[in-house]
Formats: C-alpha cells, sequence, structure tokens
C-alpha cells in the first residue's frame, strides 16, 4: 500500500497549506483529496518522492 502521511507531515512543517497548494501550486483539489485517503495518484511529475509517500505491505499485495 502506499501511504502518503509523509506528505501531510511535510505540509504541517511548512509553512503551505491547502489553500496555498490549489492556488500558488496549482495541484487541484480532487489531487489532495485522493492523497488524504490515500487514494492512487500520478507520480510522474514529482522530484523527491520520499518526503511524501511510503510503501507499508500489506497481504492485499500483487505478488511479483
Amino acid at each position: 500500500m502506499i501511504d502518503y502521511s509523509p506528505f501531510w507531515n511535510t505540509l504541517e512543517q511548512s509553512s503551505e497549506n491547502w489553500y496555498t497548494l490549489t492556488n500558488k501550486y496549482h495541484i487541484s483539489h480532487s489531487t489532495l483529496h485522493r492523497l488524504k485517503h490515500n487514494k492512487d495518484v500520478s507520480t510522474k511529475t514529482l522530484n523527491n518522492i520520499s518526503d511524501i509517500v511510503q510503501y507499508v505491505p500489506s497481504d492485499a499485495d500483487q505478488v511479483l
């Protein structure tokens, strides 16, 4: 499972908030909603993914 709690922790430690993410950085409300609820989002534009995402193994993971 992909967990986005590091994103929210990073956001808490910054001077940014939901409003600045949507208005200053043009992150859509739907993307933020998906992050908040650990839903799938595209990661193709992320530069430093380790600050906002962590992998949490679960029994529901696909076997490779």
